[in-house]
């Protein structure tokens, strides 16, 4: 079980998958900064000043000026607004996580076509299992002709 456990753990898309998490938590403080600091507040004052953060619903009916007024009321609200920033945090996360494993597939390809295309500079002699260069005719310990 164990065993194919480790193979399960260790396969592409396991790797893939645990760096994307790794990424995306490390970069969620940036993000949300990003998308509460810089991008939010021109799109609400493109929509008449409108504050995403501050865009509920209250269960109860009754109208409060903020969310933090509803919340310190404990009214039942649905923050419909804080989900908008959320949708937007997530894709940002989601789009930089694609651009980091796109350039490690980049990267893995490279190193793999480097790697096949070198030829070998040792072939083996079949009589004394010695390495010795490719272009020679002849091993230099047992002296054998090469074909």
């Amino acid at each position: 079980m164990w065993k194919e456990f480790k193979t399960f753990a260790m396969r592409g898309n396991v790797i893939d998958l645990a760096v994307g998490v790794v990424i995306g938590a490390a970069f969620t403080g940036i993000v949300n900064s990003l998308v509460n600091d810089i991008i939010m507040p021109p799109i609400g004052l493109l929509l008449s000043g409108v504050d995403f953060n501050n865009l509920f619903i209250s269960l109860d009916g009754t109208a409060y000026p903020s969310l933090a007024a509803a919340q310190e009321a404990g009214a039942a609200t649905l923050n419909y607004g804080m989900f908008i920033n959320n949708v937007i945090n997530f894709l940002i996360i989601a789009f930089v996580i694609f651009l980091v494993i796109r350039q490690m597939n980049r990267m893995k390809r490279k190193f793999e076509k480097q790697t096949a295309a070198k030829p070998p500079e040792t072939k083996g002699c079949p009589d004394c299992m010695s390495e010795i260069p490719v272009q020679a005719k002849r091993c230099k310990y047992c002296t054998t002709i090469l074909e």
